[in-house]
């Protein structure tokens, strides 16, 4: 394929689109892999022998293109703690405060432990297992979410594997560009999850900006859900584009439906921007969570990881008994057009020809 959408990364990765599709679910993955793009699945909450099922699974079925695996490098948490010495660090007006809002909502005890005791951001030693498996798979693209990849670049290209750094800032950008980062992923504010708080469109013009002359692709994240932020970051410079919220609601999703039903009922302004949920400031559904961490006289939320065991109690509960009324998810201020369940390679399609009907306005001006 030639053409506006054709760009250095589809180079790079040998994909017809250049759109990348971050999710939790493997079967979203796949289909948007099948259907031309690139897909990077997000492994931090599963076990080494989970995320090694998971690669697997993929690999069975894309035959033989590439894909990625994302997970978190954090620096700023334990080296080593069980998930029972973290709970013994939160301070008991903090598990007060947790329980406060148990009752104050009804909301049920967890029916399993919840994911995020897994999660590669509670120490540092359950993220280098959790690595480990993706170098003995020899995953075609590593990337990090939250954290520097800069430690691991060597091993990864001794491999063969690229490596993509997600950034909130340009400097960090500079640094992880002179470090041999193969992509970087500017990310602005709109965007899900953990992010930085400068805009999608002052961020990725600037990180394009560090990025010239050194053939490092550039990924624009943060509110990407339609064909027009495809052809606007295309215009920024960008390479292609990195999607989250957009399939949260996909036909493919393992998202459950009360929680489906809630993103795609959603506007932009049921965002939130707090580190009440991780001790991370991260942009996730309001829920009444936020509401009362948000509150005069609510207390200081704790630091990562010790924050995020003390909230998952709340989320697991929600998700276990489907109470859509407590459910939260992390969302990007794009997740206005997330209005129904269509399938992912349908999702994928509507970006790509809105996007070809933007440049061709554009031409016949």
């Amino acid at each position: 394929m030639s053409g506006p959408l054709h760009t250095q990364l589809c180079e790079k990765l040998g994909i017809e689109y250049p759109v990348v599709a971050f999710t939790h679910c493997k079967d979203v993955a796949v289909a948007v892999i099948n259907a031309g793009g690139f897909a990077v699945l997000g492994e931090a909450l599963h076990t080494p022998d989970q995320i090694a099922a998971d690669i697997k699974w993929i690999k069975e079925r894309i035959g033989g293109k590439p894909f990625g695996i994302d997970l978190v490098l954090p620096s700023s948490v334990p080296e080593e703690k069980t998930v029972d010495e973290l709970l013994a660090m939160i301070p008991p007006g903090h598990r007060d405060f947790e329980q406060m809002i148990k009752q104050k909502y009804n909301v049920p005890d967890p029916k399993i432990a919840p994911d995020i005791h897994h999660w590669g951001g509670l120490d540092q030693k359950r993220a280098l297992a959790q690595l480990d498996v993706v170098f003995d798979e020899r995953v075609p693209v590593f990337a990090s979410g939250l954290g520097s990849p800069a430690f691991l670049l060597k091993r990864a290209h001794e491999l063969g594997m690229q490596v993509w750094g997600l950034v909130g800032k340009p400097r960090q950008a500079k640094k992880q560009i002179e470090a041999g980062t193969d992509v970087i992923i500017a990310q602005g504010f709109d965007a899900a999850g953990h992010t930085g708080n400068i805009g999608t469109f002052s961020i990725v013009p600037q990180v394009v900006d560090q990025a010239r002359g050194t053939g490092v692709p550039v990924i624009a994240a943060g509110g990407v859900t339609t064909g027009r932020h495809l052809a606007a970051a295309l215009a920024l410079g960008a390479d292609g584009v990195w999607t989250g919220s957009l399939w949260l609601a996909s036909r493919e999703s393992d998202v459950n439906l009360p929680l489906k039903e809630r993103l795609i009922e959603a506007e932009t302004d049921d965002t939130v921007y707090s580190n009440c949920i991780s001790g991370y400031t991260m942009r996730t559904t309001r829920c009444p969570w936020h509401n009362e961490w948000l509150a005069e006289g609510a207390p200081e939320p704790l630091k990562p990881p010790l924050q995020m065991i003390l909230s998952s109690n709340y989320i697991q509960g929600s998700l276990d008994y489907q109470r859509k009324d407590l459910m939260t998810e992390a969302a990007g201020q794009g997740i206005h057009y997330v209005k129904e369940m269509k399938p992912a390679r349908q999702i994928l399609s509507d970006i790509v020809e809105e996007a070809l009907d933007v440049f061709d306005r554009f031409a016949g001006a």
